[in-house]
């Protein structure tokens, strides 16, 4: 017999597994590899798992479908053992500016209500953003746009980072403001009996500093392990008036570099606009600036590294100038997004005062 025939026996006999079913390739049916494609040209292609929802939906049957997060307190919202990748997280929140609430208020809710995600029982979180940074927007503010796994849309707040777990799933929002938050949760997953091993998890890193440190660059995340960076939103506000430097050049090190491999031209060029963004706020799939407020030297960007994600075998620094010669006094935050192999290296000291999570300059009245 010969080899190539009696490795198609060996294959057929064996089947292949895949999230723990069995598939014979005698037929050859193309299938979506996890389910994860999600283009227009796999959608006829047959996908494996089972689909699932949670969130915070009335099990009761009745319509009271919010739930409630009083000062101080940590909220589950969504809890799972088992194998799965979630595929959309959905929410929106009160207050809101117009709605039941003041502007104070909703910067309050979007900087001091804490998103924390936890894989496979693990007890640091792999995810802990303030949840109004963690959809994209800085400052406790919300703008409208619209881009490939984030977007804010009319009131929604959308992500479609697909996160992989192994074992478990536990989400927690913790309101660390003065006042009461409402909130409304979708979460829509693929439960699996098993994944791969090599499939990373989902990981979500906020950092900031306020001022920014003269002579050394800001840094937007800094990891240890394997894995691949996948983007960045970057919150920037000037404390000189409305003068914001974009001078400043991304600068990222990996596998222990002592000498950055990356290096770029400008703030705004790694966020693929141009000249300060001159033309204003514009979201596109991978990359935008949802807010651009010359008046008050705000700038909020984003960019994913989704056709170009960075892989790491053993470290990643992500690094950024603020001005040409990190001379620029501002106030920096942002949320690195990344997937890495289990576990990962603690995370900068969240803020335990509230106070801290709040921008430097508040918006007109």
């Amino acid at each position: 017999m010969r080899l190539r025939t009696k490795i198609a026996v060996v294959a057929v006999a064996a089947g292949l597994c895949v999230g723990g079913e069995r598939r014979s390739l005698h037929a050859r049916s193309p299938t979506v590899p996890l389910g994860l494609g999600g283009s227009l040209a796999t959608l006829a292609l047959p996908r494996p798992g089972t689909p699932k929802h949670d969130g915070t939906w009335d099990r009761s049957g009745g319509n009271s479908d919010l739930s409630v997060v009083g000062p101080g307190q940590t909220l589950t919202v969504f809890a799972y053992r088992g194998a799965g990748i979630v595929r959309r997280f959905w929410m929106t929140l009160l207050p809101r500016l117009g709605t039941l609430g003041t502007r104070e208020q909703m910067v309050a809710v979007h900087r001091q209500l804490i998103l924390r995600m936890y894989w496979d029982s693990e007890r640091t979180p792999s995810v802990e953003v303030p949840v109004g940074d963690f959809f994209g927007v800085g400052f406790g503010e919300q703008r409208d746009y619209v881009s490939l796994p984030l977007s804010e849309t009319s009131g929604g707040y959308s992500c479609y980072w697909p996160m992989p777990f192994h074992k478990s799933a536990r989400w927690t929002l913790t309101n660390m403001s003065s006042g009461p938050a409402a909130v409304w949760v979708n979460v829509d997953f693929t439960a699996f009996r098993k994944l791969p091993k090599n499939v990373r998890h989902f990981h979500a890193q906020w950092r900031r500093e306020n001022p920014t440190s003269p002579d050394r660059n800001y840094t937007i995340l800094e990891a240890a392990g394997e894995g691949h960076f996948v983007g960045t939103a970057l919150f920037m506000q000037s404390l000189r008036g409305a003068d914001l430097s974009l001078e400043g050049d991304e600068m990222i090190f990996l596998d222990g570099e002592q000498v950055a491999s990356i290096k770029g031209t400008g703030t705004e060029d790694y966020f693929s606009g141009g000249f300060h963004f001159d033309r204003g706020a514009f979201s596109a799939p991978y990359h935008g600036a949802p807010l651009a407020d010359d008046a008050l030297g705000r700038i909020s960007a984003y960019r994913w590294h989704i056709e170009d994600a960075l892989p790491f075998t053993r470290s990643i620094r992500v690094t950024i100038e603020h001005g040409s010669e990190n001379d620029a006094v501002a106030d920096y935050s942002s949320v690195a997004y990344f997937y890495q192999r289990e576990p990962h290296a603690p995370f900068p000291p969240f803020p335990a005062d509230p106070s801290l999570l709040l921008p430097s300059v508040s918006p007109p009245q």
